[in-house]
């Protein structure tokens, strides 16, 4: 597909010669056009990369097509009405550098222009596009400090019982080798899975029981038609995608015992495994206990706003943006989500926050000591030491420097001796910190030694000290009001969720939802801009006047 001439002197700013009439300088179609349009034309360039230059059907213009995509994600809208929009809205088609009455294109040009920005690797375009622009107007610093939080994101699907995700799974599959496999090529059990799977349902007023007997048949029929399919005489088969992911899904569920599929028990079951086979890649995750507990399927969305600490005046809109937005698997940490976020700054010319404010999630003791020896500063509270020894003394409670292998027990009495361990597997170093002498005649040995213990003995990690500096600064009111600081990116959270749909993807996969959500963050950083720049021409004209007076 080519691309079509281009230029963005064309008729800006003159929808039906009405422009100075309907737009007022503070107008945010007028501030869109003026600010964004043309850092959406100056990507035309890395457009460039999605298409064939010069062969093939002329191509809807993509720079339309990215304007458009941000605009619908600012008014929340789905394809259709976006495309509805530019037939009858002058906002925006002057927005977009067009006029009422021009041609329109097919909703489903949209979705094929997301397809692109996917396959081409250029679904952050758009987000990376007005971040730029923010940088280049003053409004981020590359190296500004942050602020990081995650949310959760409903999949566009359902949480399946193992049962369903099997079931649905093996009619996948059927369905999938049904045109390719004739008749006389199928396996003599054909029918009876056929019946079994497509074209029945189970009865869920069946009791446990029941249930757990289906379960066993499903995975026993998913164990045949998958050595089937593996024979010598299949070779020349296909296994298309819904059979690769049955595959998979009896990998995950089951246990070969003789002939029959034996169902893993619940603690045999990987936190990765297929939830629901309409799209494999949406995780079931759970946050919280007891009344505090969220679950959902779906993924994990890591966003990094930008820390500004001038005092705003009244009625003075933000002057923070979004830096960083990335959509990763429900079930994976904070932390691994923050080396995501480190990743996908750093493709973007972000530098390391100098100062990053977090919650308990994303700090240990290895990110601190890591943050400390980059000169940098992570801001977060660390958990306290756990409370399982009976009441008696914790960590918390001795003085270590694990640099020195010195530690001071709550007697005053230093350690006899200190033992660096390793482990093989995992190269994990811990130092254990003992006190064999001093136990006997202390007065504090019932709060410190245990029933089965002769003396006390200590086991802490090989960043303790500074696990331990954060605990003790923690505690201290000036840690307190810096830590405010953070406090903003849960409004942040709240306004991507309520404006712009995050908590809700609108497709299937991945790949799509993180486009999804480099569009939300662009259009939310694009609604902020805009709303300063109002502010500001407004300010600049109450201060004209005053001046005057």
């Amino acid at each position: 597909m080519s691309l079509p001439t281009f230029s963005t002197q064309a008729e800006l700013f003159s929808t039906a010669g009405l422009s100075g009439s309907l737009f007022a300088p503070t107008d945010r179609y007028r501030l869109f056009a003026q600010m964004i349009y043309p850092q959406v034309a100056a990507a035309r360039g890395e457009l460039e990369k999605c298409y064939c230059v010069d062969n093939g059907r002329v191509a809807v213009e993509p720079v339309l097509m990215l304007g458009v995509s941000l605009l619908q994600y600012l008014d929340g809208l789905p394809d259709r009405q976006a495309v509805e929009m530019l037939r009858y809205h002058a906002g925006w088609n002057f927005a977009l550098n067009r006029q009422l009455g021009d041609e329109l294109f097919h909703p489903t040009t949209l979705v094929n222009f997301r397809a692109r920005l996917m396959e081409h690797e250029q679904s952050a375009l758009g987000f990376k596009t007005i971040l730029d622009a923010l940088a280049e107007a003053g409004l981020v610093s590359r190296a500004s400090r942050q602020r990081l939080d995650s949310t959760q994101m409903f999949g566009l699907v359902s949480r399946m019982s193992r049962l369903d995700c099997v079931r649905e799974s093996l009619r996948l599959a059927l369905q999938e080798l049904e045109p390719s496999v004739g008749p006389e090529a199928r396996p003599g059990f054909w029918l009876e899975g056929w019946e079994r799977y497509v074209e029945s349902q189970i009865d869920y007023r069946a009791g446990s029981e029941a249930l757990g007997r289906k379960l066993v048949e499903a995975g026993t029929d998913t164990a045949r038609l998958l050595a089937w399919a593996r024979e010598p005489s299949q070779k020349t088969m296909a296994w298309g995608p819904h059979l690769l992911l049955l595959e998979r899904v009896f990998a995950e569920q089951f246990e070969m015992s003789g002939t029959q599929a034996a169902p893993k028990s619940k603690v045999e079951l990987s936190s990765d495994r297929v939830q629901n086979p309409h799209d494999p890649e949406a995780r079931y995750a759970v946050k919280g206990e007891g009344q505090k507990k969220k679950e959902h399927v779906g993924y994990k969305v890591q966003v990094a706003e930008s820390v500004t600490q001038a005092k705003l005046e009244p009625g003075e809109p933000t002057q923070n943006f979004l830096t960083g937005i990335v959509t990763h698997a429900a079930q994976e940490s904070d932390e691994a989500g923050a080396e995501k976020m480190a990743a996908e700054q750093a493709a973007m010319g972000m530098d390391k926050a100098p100062v990053q404010y977090v919650d308990g999630a994303y700090v240990s003791a290895e990110k601190l000591a890591e943050v400390q020896a980059e000169g940098r500063s992570l801001m977060g509270p660390a958990a306290s030491a756990p409370q399982n020894n009976g009441g008696r003394y914790t960590s918390e409670d001795f003085q270590i420097e694990v640099e020195h292998r010195k530690a001071i027990c709550p007697a005053g009495r230093e350690n006899t001796q200190c033992s660096r361990l390793e482990e093989q597997a995992t190269g994990k170093v811990t130092y254990r910190f003992e006190w064999s002498t001093h136990c006997a005649d202390c007065p504090l040995q019932e709060q410190c030694v245990g029933p089965a213990q002769k003396h006390r003995s200590l086991v802490v990690g090989e960043h303790h000290s500074a696990l331990q500096a954060r605990r003790q600064e923690q505690t201290t009111e000036a840690f307190a009001q810096e830590m405010k600081h953070r406090n903003g990116i849960e409004g942040t959270q709240s306004e991507l969720v309520r404006a712009h749909g995050i908590r809700r993807a609108r497709y299937r996969g991945l790949a799509k939802v993180r486009l999804q959500n480099y569009f939300a963050g662009a259009a939310c950083n694009v609604k902020r801009w805009i709303n300063r720049q109002r502010w500001e021409l407004a300010h600049a004209r109450v201060q004209s006047v005053l001046a005057g007076s």
